[in-house]
């Protein structure tokens, strides 16, 4: 499908103090196809301390880099002097985007792009445009086998992705509000994957002020509105940040390593439901490679299912 480019989706990336990975981010970026044709807006966060002079230098390394080249037809530099933190500079971000353009693709300092992903969202967001049900299309999928082409789920994901205004509109804020109405539904499991990866934990971690993720309660507002997400069967982003340089690493995890595709992957009509098989696959993954729940925490997810 040919994307004209008055169609195409501005491309928002998210910087901050890493130069060798925003660097292998941009160069895979411009080796994309519609590259040339697409206007890049580049984040790009403030120091948190005047103190800390290794940070400041990696800081100014990281917006000489952007700087380097054309990387896309068109870019655009915003610079925060202060540090606003990953969560409210995405949030606000694609906000900005969303209110001039109407969509948006989202890309972080540390994902390696297929040639193919900007031709993928684009398509994607073009081929559903009007359709309510789905909310937002995601280019990361684990290594799976006997994958469909294309398939929906009740995951936004956050490693490349893409929406519309109509889902960003969806964004609930308060983690804490969240968190209510996944336990009074007796969704947890559900949310969980069966109860085989804690994103409950996690969204419980960000109303305590543990986490500043912005990624979970975008998947819980999503989830809760049973919106879907459109995702391809082989990857089209790849991860490199998991070596423990990130806001929220934790060190080198090869069960995130992917083979990125190196043809396009076509839109194509598919129903739109989420796909059930794949669902089962993902609880599948996340009990072979990840720590069972303890004991403990299944009963606790339990007992807050059961009381409201």
């Amino acid at each position: 499908m040919y994307v004209p480019h008055s169609s195409l989706a501005p491309i928002a990336l998210f910087v901050y103090n890493r130069p060798w990975h925003v660097k292998q981010t941009l160069e895979s970026l411009e080796k994309n196809y519609l590259s040339d044709q697409s206007i890049l807006y580049i984040f790009a966060d403030g120091a948190k301390s005047t103190a800390d002079q290794d940070s400041l230098t990696r800081i100014a390394e990281v917006r000489k880099i952007i700087r380097e080249k054309q990387w896309c037809k068109e870019v655009h530099i915003i610079e925060s002097e202060k540090n606003k933190g990953l969560a409210n500079s995405i949030i606000s971000g694609v906000s900005q985007l969303i209110s001039e353009f109407g969509k948006v693709i989202v890309l972080e300092d540390d994902m390696l792009t297929s040639p193919f992903f900007l031709q993928f969202m684009n398509e994607a967001l073009d081929f559903y445009a009007n359709e309510e049900k789905v909310a937002s299309v995601h280019a990361y999928i684990f290594d799976m086998e006997d994958l469909p082409s294309t398939f929906f789920l009740k995951d936004p994901g956050c490693w490349g992705w893409a929406t519309w205004a109509r889902g960003w509109k969806l964004f609930e804020h308060d983690g804490e509000k969240l968190m209510k109405e996944i336990q009074e539904k007796k969704l947890i499991e559900r949310f969980n994957y069966e109860d085989s990866y804690p994103y409950f934990l996690m969204l419980e971690k960000q109303v305590k002020g543990k986490n500043d993720s912005w990624a979970i309660r975008w998947y819980a507002s999503l989830f809760l509105k049973n919106k879907l997400t459109l995702y391809p069967y082989q990857s089209l982003v790849y991860n490199i940040g998991n070596d423990a340089s990130g806001t929220h690493a934790t060190g080198e995890e090869n069960y995130f390593e992917v083979k990125v595709a190196q043809k396009a992957i076509p839109i194509k009509e598919i129903p739109i439901e989420a796909e059930g098989m794949v669902y089962q696959k993902m609880v599948k993954f996340f009990q072979t490679h990840f720590p069972k729940p303890s004991l403990r925490r299944r009963l606790k997810n339990k007992i807050l299912s059961w009381v409201k």
